[in-house]
């Protein structure tokens, strides 16, 4: 007598061959690196617009800082994107998408209303990406190390 799979693995094997190719990887890894990618290419096609930014900030001095966020949003994105060093490119964004948040979405500062709802919205959609990108980085060393004898 044949046992019957569950529904979720009959499922599972159903979405596979769309949620599971590597396109679908490739178009994952170009949404979670896209608000990076648009991010940088703004700044460095508007650099006084970027020290701006970083002014706006308190961070100083500010070109120094405009030209490092540049290269981090722009480096770690295509590292990501192309495979080469994911893991830590995940990791330096989610870092640099952590830190950012803490200085720039103070919602818990702002007094009620809804200019705090928008930021703690905010704030929390950040969190959800560095989620993202901590995941990116356990699959890729899951993948890099499963063959490495312990």
């Amino acid at each position: 007598m044949m046992m019957k799979k569950p529904l979720e693995l009959r499922l599972a094997q159903l979405a596979f061959p769309l949620f599971g190719s590597s396109g679908m990887r490739l178009l994952a890894h170009l949404g979670l690196c896209a608000a990076y990618l648009q991010g940088g290419l703004v700044k460095l096609t508007d650099f006084p617009g970027a020290v701006a930014e970083m002014t706006h900030f308190g961070l100083s001095p500010a070109p120094v800082f405009a030209t490092l966020v540049i290269a981090l949003e722009l480096i770690a994105s295509v590292l990501l994107i192309a495979g080469r060093w994911r893991w830590l490119a995940a990791l330096v964004l989610a870092a640099f998408t952590l830190a950012a948040t803490l200085l720039a979405l103070r919602f818990w500062e702002l007094p009620a209303g809804q200019q705090r709802f928008f930021a703690a919205n905010s704030f929390f959609e950040h969190l959800g990406l560095v989620g993202g990108f901590l995941l990116v980085a356990w699959l890729d060393l899951r993948e890099k190390l499963r063959d490495i004898p312990r």
